[in-house]
């Protein structure tokens, strides 16, 4: 199994534009709509910007109008941490990733009922996009399976 490097703060700010140093570290949001995330469709996986971890996939995303990424579930629970978030005078659901504690969003209840009822907010400044017809070139070629139509 692939292995996947945690930075240190002064790589992550050499390595990252200013947007996504500020999403993933200092639990930014990017403006809504403005990811071109938002609108990817075609088949493959979104991996950790500061890690490069694998940690949704193509066939959890939907379009759920909301102007960030969203997803239904990860790839694996265990790829994710929550935490209670308490900012803009409301309690929310934070998401971070496991390893890396990267910020990536927040995850609601309010996701289709067919998907699960889960909606898994995400910055789109917190992932990359691998398209599925270069996963096996980017290491990722285990993952195909999961992207498969």
């Amino acid at each position: 199994m692939k292995k996947y490097n945690v930075l240190s703060k002064e790589e992550l700010k050499e390595q990252l534009t200013p947007l996504e140093y500020e999403v993933t570290q200092n639990k930014g949001t990017e403006l809504p709509f403005s990811s071109p995330l938002d609108h990817e469709f075609r088949a493959g996986i979104y991996v950790d910007r500061t890690s490069g971890e694998p940690l949704f996939a193509s066939t959890h995303k939907f379009d759920s109008g909301c102007g960030w990424p969203a997803f239904s579930q990860p790839i694996s629970k265990e790829l994710l941490s929550e935490h209670e978030d308490r900012s803009l005078n409301r309690i929310r659901t934070e998401v971070t990733a496991t390893l890396s504690k990267a910020h990536l969003g927040h995850v609601f209840t309010d996701g289709p009922k067919e998907l699960g009822g889960l909606r898994y907010c995400i910055n789109g400044a917190a992932l990359r996009f691998i398209p599925k017809e270069e996963m096996e070139k980017a290491g990722y070629g285990e993952y195909l399976p999961i992207v498969e139509e």
